[in-house]
């Protein structure tokens, strides 16, 4: 009897000790607009043991999960009038991996919306982006509920800026919900292989994610053309150039033969299974990609002294140069009057070793003592 009530008071205390964590680090809030807890507990996962390979039922998304630094995934439930919503809750280490997890939960049809950094919505629920936080939350939820909880988590969420490789794809003819981001070849394969591209995986051996390289996919379509634009920008356009050769390689060996790739800057672009080269072209020609040289060097206003301080400065100039002058003439004069004095026809004056042309103009000969 008392190694029962040991085990159930030890149960207890683990019961407890799980539940007081889980309240001091739980993200989202217990109620919000209205919306009050449902009979449903919270659910805290961990990306360790096997609770990361049951989120998705596809390993690739799961992979990208825990590329993109998946810190912990909290899921609560929410009642309404008799309505349940679902809001569940990616943890990222930064925001440039949370908008990787934040790409794979897109479908085809989402449109953007005005939630938080970016949010797109769709029949079967939203998608929102909050710094390093992606929220998924189902069909019931109003875009004004959605937007009484991004208040509320807006303060816990990491305000460090999205990479800018999202804001260099074309605007028109972008199928909404098609855009991808991969920091890593795992979200590279799933992005692929969700836009019906896996012919284009092999890219990844040589897309260069070693050397810091990111990614980003989008369809396109206009008319009876189509593509899909594939972005892979690099901290220095050498590495560009040096993954240009490498992705020309593999885009022949991998049989792409109608895909083209193109450099400029650090960017490369990448047009997949185009249904003409002009639209490839096109395409191409509307990336939003700039180069910029920015000097961040310290820099100095110049600005002209006053005339009084460059007036005494050119007289102060002048004064010590003609005292330099003057001691360096009674100098030279000095040493020669003296030498004269001291050793007479000796030094100078050397009548016997100076030699005089005389042009004959006059009978008078020329003395050269005379020239002294």
């Amino acid at each position: 009897m008392r190694l029962r009530l040991t085990l159930a008071f030890l149960t207890l205390s683990v019961l407890l000790s799980c539940t007081g964590s889980f309240a001091q680090s739980q993200i989202l809030p217990d109620h919000f607009s209205g919306w009050q807890p449902s009979s449903h507990a919270p659910v805290l996962m961990w990306p360790r043991g096997d609770a990361a390979a049951k989120l998705d039922s596809h390993p690739e998304q799961t992979q990208a999960l825990v590329e993109g630094g998946l810190v912990k995934i909290e899921e609560h439930y929410y009642n309404r009038a008799g309505n349940e919503l679902a809001v569940r809750l990616f943890k990222l280490r930064d925001p440039s991996g949370a908008y990787q997890v934040y790409t794979t939960r897109l479908r085809t049809g989402m449109t953007p919306s005005h939630l938080g950094s970016v949010s797109a919505s769709g029949r079967d629920g939203s998608a929102i982006l909050l710094g390093n936080f992606v929220i998924d939350a189902t069909k019931d939820a109003s875009i004004e509920d959605l937007s009484a909880l991004v208040k509320v988590l807006q303060p816990q969420a990491d305000g460090t800026p999205l990479p800018p490789i999202p804001s260099y794809l074309p605007i028109q003819g972008r199928a909404a919900g098609s855009e991808r981001y991969a920091l890593g070849p795992a979200a590279f394969r799933a992005a692929a292989a969700a836009l019906g591209r896996s012919d284009s995986a092999p890219l990844v051996d040589v897309a260069g994610f070693n050397s810091g390289a990111e990614a980003m996919f989008a369809k396109y379509k206009s008319g009876r053309d189509e593509a899909t634009l594939l972005l892979i920008e690099y901290p220095t356009p050498q590495l560009a150039e040096l993954h240009l050769r490498h992705l020309q390689r593999a885009l022949h060996d991998a049989k792409l033969g109608t895909s083209s790739v193109e450099r400029k800057g650090s960017l490369l672009s990448i047009v997949l299974a185009p249904t003409s080269a002009e639209y490839a072209e096109k395409l191409r020609g509307a990336v939003n990609y700039e180069t910029e040289v920015t000097w961040n060097e310290p820099s100095s206003t110049a600005t002209d002294p006053p005339i009084t301080s460059t007036l005494v400065k050119i007289i102060i100039a002048t004064g010590m140069f003609m005292m330099v002058t003057l001691v360096l003439g009674i100098a030279f004069g000095g040493v020669r009057v003296i030498t004269k004095r001291l050793f007479p026809g000796k030094v100078f004056d050397r009548p016997a070793q100076m030699e005089v042309l005389q042009l004959g103009l006059s009978g008078k000969p020329i003395d050269p003592r005379d020239m002294y």
